[in-house]
């Protein structure tokens, strides 16, 4: 009986965990979708690429991946979380760790990943992120997991 117990509960933590590991997103899908959006603006163009990457419940939106858009000065072309943010000059910003992530997202030549922490819209905690960062033209596109 007790040995049933166990296996019971260990099930139920399996399914639980599995359950809440499905309810985020992984760096490889925050991958995949920069990439798929560097190929839309290139496809698109960045003035659709923005209204697409702005649209909530839409393709951009996936748990709490999101898409993001800056110019090669650091402002915010497009924030799939918060719309508040767009035409905003970010360079300054610090995490809650005084890192300034925005300046680093900048040195990205080509491609590169970026950890910094920022607010999960899911769960509305700051959370340790790490964000794949892509150079389109002289803007960068990015999405970004937060790491669990």
């Amino acid at each position: 009986m007790l040995r049933n117990l166990v296996l019971a509960v260990a099930m139920l933590f399996t399914v639980a965990t599995a359950a809440n590991a499905a309810e985020f997103a992984t760096q490889d899908e925050a991958k995949a979708m920069a990439e798929k959006a560097a190929a839309h603006i290139k496809a698109a163009g960045m003035e659709t690429a923005i209204k697409d990457f702005m649209t909530p419940g839409g393709q951009w939106h996936d748990r709490d991946l999101y898409v993001f858009v800056f110019d090669a000065k650091g402002t915010t072309i497009a924030h799939g979380a918060k719309a508040s943010l767009v035409g905003r000059d970010l360079t300054g910003l610090r995490d809650v760790d005084g890192k300034q992530f925005i300046k680093e997202f900048l040195t990205v030549s080509d491609a590169g990943w970026i950890d910094y922490k920022w607010q999960n819209p899911t769960t509305n905690a700051v959370e340790p992120k790490s964000s794949y960062i892509i150079k389109v033209g002289t803007d960068l596109v990015g999405v970004g997991a937060y790491k669990r």
